[in-house]
C-alpha cells in the first residue's frame, strides 16, 4: 500500500519548533485535505515528506521509504508546493520534458499531460508569459507526468478562474477513485469542502485533528433544523412541551438546535402546525475549522464588539 507516513515527526529552525512531534498517515483512495492557519506547520511538513529538509527527529516516508531513496522519484511522487518553480525562459513543453528526460518518463506522456490539465495550446510558450492560473496548470501537469501513486498539492487551486477551479476538484476526486494517494493543502475552506474525504489538521506544529471530514464538522458543529411557519405561537409551544429550544431570527425563521428534521417534522405535523419551510441546518467546514482553530492562529485581529 502505496501511503504517506508521518511518524513522531519533529523539525526545528533554532530555538523555534516548526512541527512539534507530528504523527499521521495519508491513505490511498481518497483525498486528504491538509488544514491549519498560518505557521502551522503544513508547508515545513511537505518539505520533509518531499526530502526538501531534513527532520531534526522522527521521519516521513512514501510507501515505507524516505524520498530521497527512490529511484526515478517522478514515477512515484508527484509534488506542486511552488507555481513559480518552472523556469521563466523555457516554454511549458520543454520544462516537462526536462523533467520526463531525467526520470526515464516517455516523451509522449509529456503531451498527454499537457492535454489533461488543458494548456496543450500554449505548450509552445514561455513560461514567463504564463499567468498564475497557467503555472499553476503546470506545475499539476508535471505532478502527473509520471503518472504517480501519490500527489501532494500545496493550494493548487490558487490563481485559477471558476471553469478551473472545477476541473481541479474532478481532477482530485478522479485521482483518488483511481486509488491514488492524494494530499491537498488549502486555506479554501468551501473549496477544501468540495473534494476532500478525509482531514488533516495542524496548529502551532502540533496534530489537531486527523479524521473523515464528516465527522470533523459533525464533532464540532450542534446539528440544527431551520423551520418556518405562519403560526409561531403554536410552532413554540409544541417545541417547548416536546423539550425543544428554538432562537427566532430576524428574517422570520427559527432554528431548533440539537434536533433532526424528521423528529421535527412529525411533531409538527401531529400537532397540526402549518409549516412553509423545513430543512436541516449542517455545520460547515468552516466553523468547524474555526471552532478548533481559533487558539492556534500565528495571526489575529480583534473582534469588534457590538
Amino acid at each position: 500500500m502505496t501511503s504517506i507516513d508521518v511518524k513522531d515527526l519533529t523539525k526545528e529552525y533554532g530555538t523555534r519548533r516548526a512541527v512539534d512531534h507530528l504523527t499521521f498517515t495519508v491513505r490511498p483512495g481518497r483525498v486528504t485535505g491538509f488544514l491549519g492557519p498560518n505557521g502551522a506547520g503544513k508547508s515545513t511538513t511537505m518539505r520533509l515528506v518531499l526530502g526538501l529538509d531534513r527532520p531534526t527527529s522522527g521521519t516521513a516516508t512514501v510507501g515505507g521509504r524516505a524520498y530521497a531513496t527512490l529511484h526515478e522519484p517522478l514515477r512515484h511522487v508527484g509534488a506542486l508546493l511552488d507555481a513559480h518553480a518552472a523556469h521563466g525562459s523555457r516554454t511549458g513543453r520543454d520544462h516537462l520534458r526536462v523533467l520526463a528526460a531525467s526520470n526515464r518518463i516517455p516523451p509522449g506522456r509529456v503531451d498527454e499531460v499537457l492535454e489533461l490539465t488543458g494548456i496543450a495550446s500554449v505548450a509552445r510558450r514561455r513560461v514567463r508569459t504564463y499567468s498564475l492560473g497557467m503555472r499553476q496548470r503546470l506545475g499539476i501537469a508535471a505532478a502527473l507526468l509520471g503518472d504517480p501513486a501519490v500527489v501532494v498539492l500545496d493550494e493548487p487551486s490558487n490563481g485559477l478562474d471558476p471553469e478551473g477551479i472545477i476541473w481541479i476538484r474532478e481532477l482530485l476526486r478522479r485521482l483518488a477513485a483511481e486509488g491514488r494517494t492524494v494530499l491537498v493543502s488549502s486555506h479554501l475552506m468551501n473549496e477544501t469542502a468540495s473534494f476532500a474525504d478525509h482531514l488533516v489538521v495542524l496548529g502551532r506544529g502540533r496534530l489537531l485533528a486527523d479524521m473523515p471530514m464528516r465527522e470533523f464538522i459533525d464533532a464540532r458543529v450542534q446539528p440544527r433544523v431551520r423551520i418556518r411557519t405562519s403560526d409561531a405561537t403554536a410552532l413554540k409551544a409544541v417545541l417547548t412541551r416536546h423539550g425543544h429550544d428554538a432562537v427566532e431570527h430576524d428574517d422570520g425563521y427559527w432554528s431548533v438546535r440539537h434536533a433532526r428534521v424528521d423528529d421535527i417534522g412529525r411533531v409538527m405535523s401531529g400537532a397540526g402546525v402549518p409549516i412553509l419551510e423545513l430543512s436541516s441546518d449542517e455545520g460547515t467546514l468552516e466553523q468547524a475549522y474555526l471552532d478548533l482553530t481559533a487558539a492556534e492562529t500565528e495571526f489575529a485581529t480583534p473582534t469588534q464588539e457590538t
